[in-house]
């Protein structure tokens, strides 16, 4: 049987007032100073010149930003801000879901319901400027993934190559990396749903629906394509709260 350490859970190893003061400071002088990422951060003898901050305290703050991937620790080489992913955010949903394990798919009920209304809002913005190059990568990935679900094989990767590629001509990186996340941590969490085999068909052929109303120019078509795209795994989740 497990035990839990007392001693641990009276003094939980959490952030104290001072070291989120020192994270805020390191936060502030990025930010005071226009740097962007992949900018190089100073020694860490200015850093705590410039924050106030003893030896100790700068480094616990590094190593929260580094958490959060606002900075990035290369060692011998320095500190650089960071590309600021969501890891963390994918990491937070997708243990939040897994350990709600098959009683309760709550989180991947959210998940799905964010991807959709962030696809179906912009139905009219991806129509607008899609281009033959992405509508034509568009229709070869639905199609793979028709021929792999045919196959009864997997098709998880080209799945995120798609949603990837619906999104990338509208030049938003916060988007495409929104879509990347949400994307994850459902392919991190689904697989804890019974499937039926043809599910992953209609989901396949779903895409080629989707393809088809983008090109059409249709943007109440591609809303109700994408819904419908959504409808599958909408219903292994009922089935997953249901038994």
């Amino acid at each position: 049987m497990t035990t839990v350490d007392a001693t641990a859970l009276r003094n939980p190893q959490r952030p104290g007032p001072r070291r989120q003061e020192v994270v805020a400071g390191i936060k502030d002088y990025i930010l005071r100073n226009r740097l962007k990422p992949g900018d190089l951060l100073p020694t860490e003898a200015e850093l705590c010149e410039a924050v106030g901050a003893s030896r100790s305290s700068v480094r616990e703050a590094v190593k929260i930003l580094s958490a959060l991937d606002i900075v990035e620790v290369r060692h011998g080489h320095g500190t650089f801000v960071g590309r600021m992913s969501l890891n963390a955010l994918v990491e937070s949903l997708a243990f939040r879901g897994l350990l709600s394990g098959e009683e309760d798919h709550h989180v991947l009920g959210q998940v799905v319901d964010v991807r959709q209304i962030l696809e179906q809002g912009l139905a009219a913005d991806i129509i607008s400027v899609l281009d033959d190059e992405h509508r034509a990568d568009l229709s070869t990935l639905a199609d793979e993934m028709v021929d792999l679900a045919s196959q009864g094989r997997d098709f998880l990767e080209v799945d995120r190559a798609f949603h990837l590629k619906l999104m990338e001509p509208l030049g938003n990186d916060l988007i495409l990396q929104l879509t990347e996340a949400f994307w994850q941590v459902q392919a991190i969490v689904a697989p804890t749903l019974r499937t039926e085999p043809e599910d992953r068909l209609i989901t396949a052929q779903r895409h080629r629906a989707i393809v088809d109303a983008a090109t059409a120019g249709d943007p109440e078509a591609l809303r109700s394509a994408i819904a419908d795209h959504y409808a599958p795994i909408r219903t292994s989740i009922a089935r997953a709260v249901q038994s």
